[in-house]
């Protein structure tokens, strides 16, 4: 503004001295003059005023926020087994904006003020519909079609059943005595949802509800289950629940034991799914596998086995049956690839066995013997073949001539 206004009044008193300098009319060299001196005005204004020279930019801010909600009406879906399912928001916090800040700063000179950059950013409170209760709970959660990591999100699942409360988080925001405990509904309640990532919007969500046929467990085999065993048993760090990375350069820095997103790491969510979908199970037989190398007892080593040399978990070092990594034998590999997955380190087994006996299970150490021969081995076959097959199935240790055939020991033959 003062850029204009002064501009104006040089060029009007210019007009009025007449004349020129050095070709220039005065009426021309008054408006260069006034808007000089009106630029360094507006540029100390806006620094005072705004602190960016008076431009700002503003990226995310939104009016509102729409939602998808259920309406008088809307049937509730039933559910058997396990079925992904949309859900209807039944309730919604007030959204909290939130406005980060950055640039702002000047230079020197008025045309080298940053402009004042304001990112906006929002979060909002959940609470969605699913399905007739009673469930066992819900698996994977997806956000618009992909499956959202379930450790950063802070949620509650209430099942359906006829003693359920009212969420706090709900009471919190509307009054203690104003909310329903919707008796006999299973429902999701997700706090805090940052929309950043979803484009300032609130996604359409959807999840996998796991229900059991009757608390009674009349026909559902999923009541009647007691016990289970653990596979496969193999897997360097597969039983751990600490999150483990190799240490060799040529690793990408992943975590090794962690691949799905409804818990830290594999063992946890295998835990989480036992006892989710197997609530009556109280026994679990832990497999841990060591390799075995003949089929004739007298001339088989049973031992430990790594998949690979030169590497070993950061976060828990490998150790097995007192063997260390540098120490212990590798695998064999077909196609460039391992046969098995290691043996479990001994710290991954004890962790797995206090995982376990935290979910209220009673945990059997299981030892399990694989045979890693490969084709083209000459091993000579106490079955009576030319050589000993590839990876033989277990329990087929024996003699040096097995039972039933000619020659052998234990006067069969």
């Amino acid at each position: 503004m003062a850029t204009m206004v002064l501009g104006a009044a040089g060029g009007a008193v210019g007009t009025s001295l007449g004349g020129s300098i050095l070709g220039l009319s005065s009426a021309a060299l008054g408006r260069s003059a006034g808007g000089v001196a009106g630029r360094h005005i507006d540029a100390r204004l806006g620094q005072k005023i705004l602190g960016s020279g008076g431009r700002v930019v503003e990226h995310g801010r939104v009016d509102r926020i729409r939602l998808t909600s259920t309406g008088e009406g809307e049937p509730i879906p039933q559910v058997f087994g396990r079925m992904r399912v949309g859900g209807h928001v039944i309730w919604a916090s007030d959204f909290v904006e939130r406005v980060s800040e950055t640039g702002g700063g000047s230079g020197k000179g008025a045309q080298s003020v940053e402009p004042l950059t304001r990112t906006y950013s929002y979060e909002i409170s959940l609470a969605i519909a699913l399905c007739e209760g009673p469930i066992a709970g819900i698996g994977r959660i997806w956000a618009d079609g992909r499956e959202v990591r379930l450790e950063g999100l802070d949620f509650r699942v209430y099942t359906g059943t006829d003693h359920q409360f009212p969420d706090p988080a709900i009471e919190a925001a509307e009054g203690a005595g104003a909310v329903p405990a919707y008796r006999g509904l299973a429902y999701v309640v997700i706090e805090n949802l940052a929309l950043g990532p979803f484009g300032n919007r609130v996604p359409q969500f959807s999840f996998e509800v796991i229900r059991n046929e009757g608390e009674d467990g009349a026909g559902d085999m999923a009541q009647h289950v007691r016990g289970v065993a653990l596979i496969p048993g193999t897997g360097e760090y597969s039983l751990a629940t600490t999150p483990v990375r190799y240490d060799d350069s040529a690793g990408d820095g992943a975590f090794i034991n962690a691949h799905v997103k409804t818990g830290r790491t594999d063992m946890s969510a295998s835990m989480r799914s036992l006892t989710t979908e197997l609530p009556r199970c109280l026994a679990l037989s832990l497999v841990v596998s060591w390799f075995g190398d003949d089929l004739r007892c007298g001339a088989c080593s049973v031992r430990p086995k790594i998949e690979a040399p030169g590497r070993d978990g950061v976060e828990i070092a490998w150790r097995a049956g007192g063997i260390d990594h540098h120490a212990a034998a590798q695998l064999p590999q077909q196609d460039g690839r391992v046969v098995y997955g290691g043996t479990p380190a001994d710290g991954a087994v004890i962790e797995a066995i206090r995982a376990a006996t935290a979910a209220g299970q009673e945990v059997m150490f299981y030892p399990f013997i694989l045979m890693d021969q490969l084709e083209g081995n000459g091993l000579p076959d106490p079955y009576g073949w030319s050589e000993q097959p590839a990876l033989p199935w277990r329990g087929r240790i024996t003699c040096d001539i097995a039972p039933g055939h000619e020659g052998s020991p234990d006067g069969t033959g």
